[in-house]
Formats: C-alpha cells, structure tokens, sequence
C-alpha cells in the first residue's frame, strides 16, 4: 500500500473515531459537533447540500416561532360571515391553499378553511357557511422552538397554526412548508413564477408580476413608458410611489395599470396582481 493511499486510510478513520465519539458520548458543544460535520463535507464524504440540511436541522433546533411568523397584517384571512363569491375570490386570487377565519373581530381567529374543503360545495353549486366546514384552528406562543412545532406538525397532522403573543393576541401565522425551508431552503410550488419568468399571463387584462421585473422589460412587455433612470424593477418603483414597503392587499393605479401586493415580507414586495385598466383610464393617466 503506498504511503498516499495509507494517509488517506488514517484519515478517514480519524474522521469516523471523532464522529463515532460524538454518537457514544454527549458532545461538549454544538460548534464541535457542526465543526466534524463540516470537515467531513471538506473531504468529500457528502455534498454541499447534505452539508447545508444538517447545518439547517441545528438551526431549526435554535429558531423560535417569532424568527419565521408570517406578521398577521400579511396573512390572507377570510371573514366568517362571507358568502360563496367572496370565499372564492379570496382563495383564487391569493392561491393559498389554508387561510385563516376571522370572527366578528377582525383580530380574532376562529378556525381554519382548507381549500379543498370547499371543492365538492362548488362543484354541486351548493349553498355553504363558511363556519360550518372550517376546521379547528392550533394556536402556539411565539417563543415556541421550531424543532418542537415540527414535530407537532407531524403528531397532529396539520400544517399550519396561528402564533400568538404573551397577551394571548395572534401576532402571525407559521405553516409546515415555513420550517421545512429552514432546512432544505425554499420550497417552491406550482404557483410560483419559474425563475426565468418575471410575467404570468393569467388572462387578457390579468397578470402576475414578479416585483423584481425590470422596469425596461415590463415597459416592453405592456408598451409602457416608466421611467428607468431612477428605479430598476417594478417592485421598486411601487415602493417609491406609495412612500413604504405595501403589505398584502394593497393596491396602487398608475398610469393606467392596477397593482395589488399578493406576496411581501416586511423588507420588501414580492409579488404583485396586475391588472389593465380600460384604454380611457390609461390615456387619462398617461
């Protein structure tokens, strides 16, 4: 065998008497344990994204509730009195799949109304209250360990509750899909915009819009004329317009185009409806 091979061998056997320590006695701290994980990724035992996993599942183990909440002025909820055509503008326009109840008091959660729930009522064009075929909704404290609400996830097979404050008021929302991407990183779905995609045709006046559109290319697109000079994309503009970062719902006309905030995070815009108005609103605008 020659000497290359042998310290090679003695290596990864030094590696595995460390790890194997770490398996039969308490380590002394988490940096030690995440230091062997991460010489071990450096001589190629697992990729960066195994690597990236087991780096999220210690981070998860550290995070609280509060670290990834939803805030509750972004969260799309639907009254308890609302009648069948409100119930599925809601669901459609926003493309969630769960959403929160609200009584009487907007502040105030009352259930859960599962998306699906609602198919065999508007496939038989059945009359439906709302109260009557929303689920129980899971309250948890905002100082609640993510680790230990994933495995309350799996326990009571739901998969999103409403989190709330030490006065006992809802401060925000956490799904399932929120604490899996703490360790596997984001999570897209079918109604995400693919990455090359800035513009989604949904009908002849309706679209979706990435908010970070470039201003140049939305103007191609629609045969605009905003300006380019001060700002480069769409979401970036609206901002401006309005004097603040929008939250969801918001909406603002310019020059003839309507756009509603459908996704945002307290930094920034996401994701925008858009919608063209007739040509008289637009030439009046211009």
């Amino acid at each position: 065998m020659s000497d290359d091979s042998s310290e090679k061998e003695a290596s990864q056997q030094g590696w595995l008497d460390r790890f194997t320590k770490f398996l039969l006695v308490e380590p002394r701290d988490r940096e030690e344990l995440l230091q062997v994980l991460q010489d071990a990724h450096q001589r190629k035992l697992f990729d960066s994204e195994a690597l990236s996993m087991l780096e999220g599942v210690f981070r998860v183990s550290e995070m609280r509730v509060r670290d990834i909440m939803i805030p509750r002025v972004q969260v799309v909820t639907i009254p308890h009195d609302a009648d069948v055509d409100k119930v599925i503008s809601i669901v459609v326009d926003s493309a969630h799949s769960r959403f929160p109840v609200t009584g009487d008091d907007p502040g105030k959660v009352v259930g859960v109304l599962l998306a699906k729930d609602l198919l065999a009522h508007v496939l038989k064009k059945q009359v439906f209250s709302v109260e009557k075929i929303m689920r129980t909704a899971r309250f948890v404290p905002e100082s609640k360990r993510l680790n230990i609400l994933l495995r309350e996830f799996r326990s009571h097979r739901n998969h999103m509750v409403m989190v709330v404050d030490e006065y006992g008021t809802v401060a925000g929302m956490v799904t399932i899909e929120d604490v899996l991407e703490q360790i596997v990183g984001n999570i897209e779905d079918e109604h995400d915009l693919d990455h090359e995609d800035y513009i989604l045709r949904i009908s002849d006046r309706k679209f979706t819009i990435k908010a970070l559109t470039p201003i140049e290319e939305f103007n191609q697109y629609f045969s605009a004329d905003f300006d380019t000079d001060d700002f480069d994309t769409v979401g970036g503009l609206v901002s401006h317009q309005l004097g603040y970062v929008p939250k969801h719902g918001e909406r603002i006309e310019m020059k003839g185009f309507l756009f509603e905030v459908l996704h945002a995070d307290s930094r920034r815009v996401l994701l925008f409806k858009l919608k063209l108005l007739d040509d008289e609103s637009r030439d009046n605008s211009s």
